[in-house]
């Protein structure tokens, strides 16, 4: 029986299966790139896609249609029915064995709308019952690459829950594959974007030689027992409508005014964390932004690349600068730090990869994000339409909870279309954390925060 604050359900599993390809695929053995291949993306992502059901496709048996489109699609996408190996150097290669995906049927006796109907979003009441973590087969090296779970529910609709090893793939590469067993599972015969492994053009140079600034890698000493504590996590989702950013915008000088809304975003995130996990004001905070590369490169990567192709540039300033200062010192800062991502750079964090031993990134005292709201999570449709809500199953995934934030499209109930951001805190912080928020996202001329009508986070489904 899973339980949750409010929303309680039973969930009964099928025994996990794997699923092979369709048909005979090579045994062979690929390098993953240099990009794919560094310890910040050894970790598993959880992904979940919430489907209405529908009267056209009714008698239809949601976990048949897409378990035979796996098997279809993994001809295609065979390296994902292999398994990792590592190699001298600590390099990852995918052994191509054919030993297939982990697929789990399951039914819940819940519907949709307890969910949360038209209200979806992360973080998701007992996600460990929809997404089912078989006993040892999370592991990075020789485990299954993929684990795919459908539930159906109650209503006639279902949810379509995936764990991908994160060296496989980024955002871009893994909707790659979902719709191209979308496309399959709608009766296609073929792939519109067939895959391009091709991992070699993220590759080091020889010889390999460090071009650009990276203190994304910088080693940082935890000197104040500055990475968040484990303890106490407190998952809050906040929605950002047309009114918030706006009210955003106003705050920042004209010429500024122009930015990106994630620039924005981020920079008044980075702000009020930093305000809510008060670091010693002398010491470093940092932003990392997760900056998708594949058209930066000249010329770009082929359609159907489907490895990681990112950057995480990153802004470093003082602790006591980011609160201090207007909110419109944060957003420089961010804006450059975007616009470093560029050929050359992809090519030296490769290059820094093989001469350092493959870091991770720096986590202390470091806030990721990653925008989702372009990956098209919310395109993948296996015959049921578009999902009600389809993304990152909730926010502060990897090694390190809190850490990392995603911004997804989402549309409240009002009709409005904007974005909806999991944020991790403490418990402490978190209280913090939303007074400053909603002081920055409301109008200059409201009243004072403590009687603001609209509160600009959302009641999570939990």
């Amino acid at each position: 029986m899973a339980s949750s604050k409010s929303l309680t359900f039973k969930v009964t599993r099928r025994n996990p299966e794997l699923i092979p390809p369709s048909n005979p695929t090579p045994h062979e053995f690929k390098p993953l790139s240099d990009i794919d291949d560094q310890e910040g993306l050894r970790f598993q992502i959880p992904v979940i896609q919430f489907y209405r059901s529908i009267p056209s496709m009714e008698g239809k048996d949601p976990a048949k249609v897409i378990r035979e489109a796996i098997g279809k699609a993994l001809v295609y996408y065979y390296p994902f029915a292999g398994r990792l190996r590592e190699q001298e150097g600590r390099k990852l290669v995918v052994e191509c064995t054919g030993e297939g995906v982990v697929f789990i049927e399951a039914d819940a006796d819940v519907t949709l709308e307890d969910f949360g109907g038209d209200a979806l979003q992360p973080p998701f009441p007992c996600l460990e019952e929809l997404l089912y973590e078989v006993p040892g087969s999370g592991t990075v090296l020789n485990g299954p690459l993929l684990l795919i779970q459908v539930t159906r529910l109650k209503c006639g609709g279902f949810i379509f829950a995936l764990r991908l090893n994160h060296t496989m793939s980024d955002a871009a590469g893994l909707v790659q594959f979902m719709s191209a067993v979308a496309e399959l599972a709608r009766g296609g015969r073929s792939l519109s974007t067939p895959p391009v492994w091709n991992r070699e053009l993220l590759n080091a140079r020889s010889p390999p030689r460090v071009s650009c600034t990276h203190h994304e890698y910088d080693v940082v000493p935890d000197t104040n027992g500055t990475i968040i504590p484990l303890d106490d996590m407190v998952h809050r989702s906040f929605f950002f409508g047309p009114a918030e950013i706006s009210a955003l915008r106003r705050r920042v000088p004209p010429n500024l005014r122009t930015c990106s809304t994630f620039e924005l975003l981020t920079a008044c995130l980075w702000r009020c964390r930093t305000i809510s996990i008060s670091p010693d004001p002398h010491e470093e905070v940092r932003i990392l932004c997760i900056v998708n590369a594949r058209t930066r490169f000249n010329p770009p990567l082929p359609a159907g690349y489907y490895g990681n192709a990112f950057a995480f540039p990153v802004a470093v300033s003082t602790a006591e600068n980011i609160t201090k200062n207007p909110l419109s010192y944060a957003l420089e800062l961010v804006t450059k730090t975007k616009s470093d991502v560029t050929e050359e750079y992809m090519k030296s964090v490769a290059d820094l990869m093989v001469i350092r031993g493959r870091p991770h990134f720096t986590v202390v005292r470091t806030f990721l994000v990653s925008d989702v709201t372009r990956a098209g999570f919310g395109d993948v449709d296996f015959g049921w339409g578009k999902p009600a809500y389809g993304g990152p199953a909730k926010g502060g995934v990897g090694a390190i909870p809190g850490v990392a934030s995603f911004y997804i499209p989402f549309r409240n109930n009002k009709g409005e279309n904007g974005i909806v951001v999991p944020i991790c805190l403490p418990g402490y912080a978190m209280e913090v954390f939303v007074k400053e928020l909603q002081m920055m996202s409301r109008e200059e001329h409201d009243e004072p925060a403590s009687t603001v009508k609209r509160p600009v986070f959302i009641a999570s489904a939990l």
